[in-house]
């Protein structure tokens, strides 16, 4: 009995460690089911799995089957042909083998099936037409992307179990020979067969054959006829006789390769429309002409072997059975020669004639790969011929000019608004919002709960800190006195200046910050935000998570590697766990197979939502150029045909198609029918935010460079290619590459303000601008590109040469230099190119930062036109100084009422120095004179006042008040190029043409000089 209660106890002990360890393995894919039906996508994580059980089982039972039948006619064979010596395994162990051998060999072939072609089974099943076809082939595009794919992994996986069958014969075989060794080996015929004239032949036998044998239970004299002289063929008799034995098998086998291999050079025909050269991406010329050709014979060739290969092996000729595939082998290198001697003498001395209808391909292809076909081409004249009533026609643009950068607006709101330590915005993204009724573009960035903050208790990382809380916004065309942006929503709870604009849930569960997994629903209160002195506590109230019944609990702790969530007395039955709470992290689970560009926070119905901008690709468009997405991921094909929005509060994550014309996306949401929805479906008011993304256009910028060439000739010298505009940003001087920049603008020939995102090009390897690459981001309009050339017949000065205007010019370079060596720091924002009427003109704010800890402030503006360089306090000086006096009303001014009062000094500028010295509106002793009446000033005035603008300056050196000594040199500079003969609104002309202009200056020149050197 004791015995019997031992054993009892013995297996309910390995009972429950086997269920232990079945769970901890098992814990990640049972709560990944718990999290996916908790959002309403179980049937999108299930898919892989029934997709691999519907093709790994049948084709698991299909091939046991086979290989069953297969390894026991081997063995029946064996023991039919040859007299056996001895049985080891007997019946029973035999069929054991052969079960064994199968189920392995099987399992292998099975395995790489299902982890290899399941998605593109899925794509081949589900494909969608593009509606074009190949020029080479004639078949639709989509053979190429959804089902060409499927094939070759068919024919990769029919190879690797060729292979594995033929390893687990012989392996069989010598298992067999090894457990039951046969007597004797029957003699083969002696007639053609060359293995029996080999053994006439042979004389002596050596030593290491024989052994060899005898350790196998052979009995060397049982397979040569009693006198034969031992033979001297070394090791190899014995394999040959393992050979002979399993020749049926080796024919077989050696057909169906040979005849896959003819598949796989059937299909690498296709593989020429991927080929690269220096010329063109795709098939061309040569490959066209021979290797083409050189694949269809060895399609024949195949065929031939697999025929040679059985006779050979049937009648044991080596040169019979591996003639033909010698043949293929030199068919191939003198392809590979003959290839290469066309390429140089034929096709490179005629390369535009030869290669021409491939390139042609090659442009087409690549166009509608990155919807670069549709782009609507504009000239622009850029006149250059704006007045000031051009300026306040387009009132809207100028309002919505970004005078903030990115960097330093972040700097300001995790200065000012943080209001804890524990608080982080981690990005600053652009948008557009109806503020106070007028179309304006902002700056939006979410409050988080920095974790990395937090004090490290489990209570506090799991269930305390359980969100973020609100949004900072601001426009982007306006700073308050002080040089910082103007905040339109801040502070906790969130206070708006906006009418249009009531946050009713602040709170922030899902973020870019959030990767700890939380418990809501507790015992515990969550802390909601801080309130002077003490903090508000919360409860969450939607019904996002898993709850956590004990069979959870148990599963979650091992899943996150914790046991307190196991034995927490704050977590009840009705408590629920939230995972995957990093947004980034958050649409990888769900699907995978899309990628994704950073999200960004919007506002609609008093919710926060986050948008993230996810695209469709494909690596296997025919004639398209490949395209570096991300680091090691190219791609030949992207649409974004997705937008991913998340509730910041309950995590609903929705994947809404914008583009049904995208083939991949339909063939996505045939394989996800539950995943995708129609942007009808969009939460209220978040359709209105969504935007053509930087990271697409930018994409599209740098394929465009070289592919909105379509003249073959043009395209294959590389006449015209361009390159994307380059500036200075920062307080480097290195030069980089722009990115898009969004605009809210009234586009040259439209009638309404609306949201863009543009990028300019530059000729290559020069710096003037040749053209505008605009995307429309607002209704019927959303995704069309709008490409503005510029005149070829003149110069139009791109973004790097108005950078090395604004170095040279003095003023702007003393005022740098000024503040570098009072230990402040200057940086350049953004270098805005802003097409109006037919006109371009450039804008870049100016930001000082007084030490590594300080808020970087905006301090000055610069407006470029027509050769001509405004450097003021605000925007709206500048384009007085610009265009003449009162054109800036009403543009991006330093913000009026309560804001600019409480953080200025009443004077309406920064520093309250009054009035901006030197520019268009100021007289010799600082005062609001107006421009008027510095024009009217006499030569000798202009004089006195040039003097009177230099000792400000040097009493301002003197007691080391560095502003003061910029601002009286600026002054200064006024003065001087007054008397140099500027006649114009105020703005000084750009260094390059300031010293043709000097020139002609005479003696007022001359006598501004003196007074200077005075």
């Amino acid at each position: 009995m004791n015995e019997k209660r031992k054993r009892v106890v013995a297996g309910v002990v390995i009972a429950c460690i086997v269920i232990i360890i079945a769970l901890a393995a098992l814990s990640g894919f049972i709560t990944d089911i718990f999290w996916f039906n908790d959002l309403g996508y179980i049937s999108v994580f299930l898919k892989k799995l029934l997709t691999q059980l519907a093709i790994g089982v049948p084709v698991f039972l299909i091939l046991f089957l086979v290989g069953t039948l297969y390894l026991n006619a081997i063995n029946k064979g064996y023991h039919k042909r040859l007299i056996i010596s001895e049985e080891r395994l007997g019946a029973k162990g035999q069929k054991r083998l052969s079960l064994a051998f199968s189920a392995f060999a099987s399992l292998i072939i099975t395995y790489t099936a299902v982890t290899t072609v399941w998605y593109t089974f899925l794509q081949f099943r589900n494909s969608t037409d593009f509606g074009i076809a190949d020029p080479i082939f004639g078949f639709d595009v989509s053979f190429y992307t959804f089902r060409l794919q499927f094939i070759h992994g068919l024919n990769n996986t029919v190879i690797t179990g060729i292979v594995v069958y033929a390893f687990m014969t012989f392996i069989y075989y010598a298992i067999l020979m090894s457990v039951a060794p046969p007597k004797a080996i029957p003699q083969a015929e002696e007639s053609d067969d060359e293995l029996g004239k080999r053994r006439k032949q042979t004389q002596q036998r050596s030593a290491f054959t024989e052994n060899l044998m005898r350790a196998f239970g052979i009995d060397p004299e049982l397979i040569n006829p009693q006198g034969a002289q031992p033979r001297q063929d070394g090791s190899g008799g014995h394999f040959r006789e393992l050979i002979y034995i399993a020749s049926k098998q080796i024919i077989v086998l050696g057909i169906l390769f040979f005849l896959m291999l003819g598949v796989n050079f059937f299909l690498r025909q296709f593989d020429l429309l991927y080929t690269s050269t220096d010329v063109l991406y795709g098939a061309g010329y040569m490959d066209i002409h021979i290797t083409l050709w050189v694949y269809r014979i060895l399609i024949v060739l195949a065929v031939i072997a697999a025929i040679m290969f059985a006779r050979g092996v049937a009648v044991k000729k080596v040169k019979t059975t591996f003639a033909v595939p010698v043949v293929m082998i030199c068919v191939g290198i003198v392809g590979a020669i003959v290839g290469a001697v066309m390429q140089n003498l034929v096709v490179s001395p005629d390369a535009i004639n030869k290669e021409g209808p491939y390139l042609a391909y090659n442009i087409e292809f690549t166009q509608n790969a990155y919807d670069l076909g549709d782009v609507s081409i504009r000239d622009f004249p850029a006149d250059n011929q704006l007045t000031g009533a051009d300026i306040e026609s387009n009132s809207e643009t100028i309002k919505n000019i970004r005078i903030n950068d990115y960097d330093p607006a972040k700097i300001f709101y995790n200065s000012t608004q943080s209001i804890r330590q524990y608080y982080n915005f981690n990005d600053v993204d652009v948008d557009r919002y109806m503020i106070n009724g007028e179309y304006t573009q902002t700056f939006l960035t979410a409050r988080e709960i920095d974790e990395t903050k937090i004090p490290n208790q489990w209570l506090n990382l799991h269930l305390k800190y359980t969100h973020g809380y609100g949004i900072a916004l601001s426009r982007v065309d306006k700073v308050t006195a002080s040089g910082q942006p103007d905040m339109l929503i801040k502070n906790i709870p969130p206070e708006s200046q906006v009418d249009e604009i009531e946050i009713t849930r602040p709170e922030i569960y899902f973020g870019e910050l959030t990767n700890n997994a939380i418990v809501v629903g507790t015992d515990e209160q969550e802390f909601d935000y801080p309130d002077g002195e003490s903090n508000v506590q919360t409860m969450y109230e939607a019904d996002s998570g898993v709850k956590m019944n004990l069979f959870n609990r148990i599963m979650f702790s091992i899943r996150e590697g914790d046991i307190k969530l196991l034995f927490s007395s704050n977590i009840n039955s009705e408590s629920r766990i939230i995972i995957n709470r990093n947004i980034a992290q958050r649409v990888r689970e769900i699907m995978g197979d899309l990628q994704y560009s950073d999200p960004y926070m919007v506002t609609a119905n008093g919710n926060l939502y986050w948008i993230i901008d996810a695209y469709t690709t494909s690596k296997n468009y025919p004639y398209s150029e490949p395209y570096n997405f991300s680091a090691g991921d190219t791609t030949n094909y992207i649409r974004n045909s997705v937008k991913v929005v998340i509730d910041a509060y309950t995590g609903d994550t929705g994947y809404y198609l914008v583009d049904e014309a995208d083939p991949v996306a339909a063939t996505m949401s045939k394989i996800y029918p539950q995943l995708f929805r129609t942007i009808d479906q969009m939460p209220g008011g978040v359709a209105q935010h969504i935007r053509y993304p930087s990271t697409m256009l930018n994409i599209q910028a740098n394929v465009y460079k070289r592919y909105h060439m379509t003249n073959i000739s043009v395209f294959y010298q590389g006449e015209d290619r361009w390159d994307i505009a380059k500036e200075k940003v920062g307080a480097s001087d290195d030069e980089t590459a722009m990115q898009p920049n969004y605009y809210i603008m009234k586009l040259p020939g439209e009638q309404d303000v609306e949201f863009i995102n543009s990028i300019p090009y530059t000729p290559k390897d020069k710096n003037n601008m040749t053209a505008l690459l605009v995307a429309r981001n607002d209704g019927e309009h959303y995704g069309e590109l709008i490409l503005y050339q510029l005149p070829k017949g003149k110069i139009v000065m791109g973004p790097s040469q108005i950078d090395a205007q604004i170095a040279q010019d003095t003023t702007i370079s003393q005022d740098f230099a000024l503040w570098q060596n009072s230990g402040s720091e200057y940086r350049r924002g953004n270098l805005f190119v802003i097409p109006i009427e037919n006109s371009i003109m450039y804008v870049e704010p100016i930001y000082l930062q007084a030490n590594e800890g300080s808020m970087p402030e905006v301090k000055k503006i610069i407006v470029y036109y027509n050769d001509k360089i405004a450097y003021e306090n605000t925007l709206a000086e500048a384009l007085d100084a610009m265009f003449g006096a009162g054109v800036g009303d009403g543009s991006a001014t330093l913000p009026g009422g309560e804001d600019a009062d409480q953080e200025g000094d009443g004077s309406g500028t920064p520093g309250g120095e009054g009035t901006s010295p030197g520019g268009a509106g100021t007289s010799p002793g600082g005062s609001d004179a107006g421009a008027a009446e510095i024009d009217g000033l006499s030569q000798a005035e202009l004089i006195a006042g040039a003097q009177a603008a230099f000792d400000k300056g040097q009493r301002a050196l003197k007691d080391g008040d560095w502003a003061a000594y910029g601002e009286a040199q600026k002054e200064l500079g006024e003065y001087l190029s007054k008397l140099a003969g500027d006649t114009g609104t105020g703005a000084r002309p750009a260094p390059a043409l300031a010293e043709e202009e000097a020139a002609d200056g005479g003696a007022a020149a001359s006598e501004a000089e003196a007074a200077s050197a005075a």
